[in-house]
């Protein structure tokens, strides 16, 4: 953890010296729980909580000084006081002064789907070859964001960060922040399409970031995505493409599912090798990809980047393969979308031994288009054969009506994950495979614990 001096907290952020007990701080941080003896307790103010009402908390557990917006707080004297007009901005701002310190190259990623999997691939490479820091989970947004810049320590050679965003500029914002060298778009699809109102503002707060990679940086982009395609034209960098069905630099073919992973050729500069990943779907291998594309940018062997993504460990609940007694499980239940959805639908299809289940709950913030995308959910689980449907909530129950419209004989409409459980339970047969997606307010993992 790098040190950071009181007067330079002050200078960096804007922020007056109310109280100095000290002068260095070992680190920074917003969570009062996992503050460290000697770390400077930054109280961010949002919607739903105020750091300030934490201070106390955070200088028992040792912080040594406070960076406050508010007055009449009571603070110890042997606690140093910074006081600063908005925390949020100034913690933004050492992080941002923090990351300036360091040349090392970072990759950020970005795309309405595969962020945190493209992210954990790309560090798996980069690792086999580098000290690497990455976004832990998905700490991709103003505050998590901060958090990733503020571990980088003098034993790092590479970072690999992921951006998340809500709204047009946010982007932006956090690309200031990191300042990447390597920029990657993984997709533009639906998810958050209730908050930009369409998926040309979805492309424009994406391509953001292919605006922010400098002249001689590097942008990684999917070439079978038209959106992410046509963002070429904002690039003054280096534009590398990869894909599977367009031209592009990087590209798998002889795609075949093996157990629980996936192995195909990598064509690179007419040239090709053949790589393993412990990932199934065809959507992770457009991740895979994309993290080949960053190593082999960054001057990696094929036998680092072979290496490097057989360490690639997938994230809880994203297309994880788990076995229930006698029953086979597609854990997809972090999110959805309905590009997320129709992927998970393929896998289910592609990996299933016996008969394939899809219980499946409301896919949220699709604005408009929500009823159909659901609609389209069923049409698809109905051509790819699936056997039985299953949903939870009021939009889900759109998926099941479609999908007994269109051929699937067993779709049944639910009401709580308890329902779904049972039914599920009184129809299981060995060797079934049953995919749970559904979006995150959904909490579709929770049938798993009732089926236990």
């Amino acid at each position: 953890m790098a040190a950071f001096n009181v007067d330079e907290i002050g200078r960096v952020t804007g922020g007056s010296i109310a109280n100095r007990a000290g002068s260095d701080f070992t680190g920074v941080a917003t969570d009062s729980r996992t503050i460290r003896a000697g770390n400077l307790f930054v109280a961010i103010a949002g919607e739903r909580f105020d750091g300030h009402n934490f201070i106390e908390q955070a200088v028992l557990n040792g912080a040594a000084g406070v960076l406050i917006s508010r007055t009449g707080l009571n603070i110890p004297a042997n606690v140093s006081v910074i006081a600063v007009p908005d925390t949020l901005k100034a913690y933004q701002a050492i992080a941002a002064w923090h990351r300036a310190k360091f040349t090392i190259p970072l990759v950020a990623v970005t795309g309405s789907n595969g962020k945190t999997t493209t992210k954990d691939f790309t560090a798996a490479v980069l690792a086999s070859r580098f000290s690497v820091l990455k976004t832990q989970a998905n700490y991709n947004n103003e505050i998590g964001l901060p958090f990733t810049l503020l571990q980088l320590a003098s034993g790092h050679q590479a970072a690999v960060v992921e951006m998340g965003m809500r709204g047009l500029g946010e982007i932006r914002e956090l690309a200031f922040l990191a300042r990447p060298t390597i920029g990657i778009v993984t997709n533009v699809g639906e998810t958050h399409l209730e908050l930009l109102g369409s998926l040309d503002n979805i492309a424009a707060a994406k391509a953001e970031l292919v605006e922010a990679i400098p002249a001689d940086g590097v942008v990684i982009l999917n070439a079978d995505n038209d959106y992410v395609r046509a963002m070429q034209s904002k690039s003054s960098a280096r534009v590398v493409f990869y894909g599977i069905q367009h031209p592009c630099q990087v590209r798998a073919a002889n795609i075949i599912s093996k157990g629980g992973g996936t192995v195909f050729d990598c064509v690179w500069e007419q040239t090709g090798f053949t790589v393993e990943i412990p990932a199934v779907g065809r959507h992770n291998v457009y991740n895979a990809l994309a993290a080949i594309a960053a190593g082999l940018e960054l001057g990696l062997s094929t036998a680092e980047i072979k290496a490097g993504l057989t360490l690639f460990t997938p994230g809880a609940m994203r297309l994880s393969m788990e076995k229930l007694g006698k029953y086979h499980i597609i854990n997809d239940a972090y999110n959805a979308s309905p590009m997320s959805m129709a992927a998970a639908i393929d896998t289910l299809k592609e990996v299933a031994p016996g008969r394939r289940i899809a219980v499946l709950g409301d896919m949220l913030e699709l604005g408009a288009i929500a009823v159909d995308a659901h609609c389209e959910a069923g049409r698809k689980l109905a051509e790819s054969g699936v056997d039985i449907v299953v949903t939870i909530g009021p939009l889900a129950a759109h998926i099941a009506q479609t999908a007994r419209l269109h051929g699937v004989a067993a779709a049944r409409v639910c009401d709580s994950h308890q329902q779904a459980a049972e039914y599920l339970r009184a129809i299981l047969k060995p060797e079934d495979t049953i995919l749970l997606k559904g979006s995150r307010g959904m909490k579709m993992e929770k049938i798993l614990e009732k089926l236990s």
